[in-house]
């Protein structure tokens, strides 16, 4: 299985909740479309300072990271961001690695959008089909009247 590459694009959370709450307009929403390099390994969304920068994300923290080479380091994380994908959208945070060459979307943001890998096609692909499908068999089986 080779590399797998996607398009999606980042927006500002913050910009698109101003949007429906009637502050900005939809043309000021800070955004980004990129080619992302699918990364099962990376567990959340990894975007470089330029980007960072260009969708006016705030830093919220530092989180210590490991990479695939086993060096530890400390990275900035930023406030949440929509990854779109096709039909398909998440929130979350990304972690910033200043030079970062491409953007990594990871497990946690493909597992929200119910999202695989197909090794065959080397592309994305909706684990339940065109819709995407959130599991939440344990809450329904142990907490909910049926």
């Amino acid at each position: 299985m080779g590399l797998v590459y996607t398009d999606i694009t980042l927006k500002n959370s913050g910009d698109v909740q101003n949007v429906g709450r009637g502050f900005v307009k939809e043309a000021e929403v800070r955004e980004v479309a990129v080619n992302a390099l699918v990364d099962t390994g990376s567990g959340t969304l990894v975007i470089s300072e330029e980007i960072r920068q260009k969708l006016g994300l705030a830093i919220t923290g530092l989180r210590r990271s490991e990479l695939a080479d086993g060096t530890k380091q400390v990275y900035q994380v930023t406030e949440p961001v929509d990854v779109h994908w096709k039909n398909r959208e998440t929130s979350c945070r990304a972690l910033v690695v200043p030079h970062a060459r491409t953007v990594l979307l990871g497990a946690i943001p493909l597992e929200d959008m119910d999202l695989i890998v197909n090794p065959g096609a080397q592309e994305l692909s909706g684990a339940h089909g065109d819709e995407p499908l959130c599991l939440i068999m344990s809450f329904v089986n142990n907490c909910c009247e049926q």
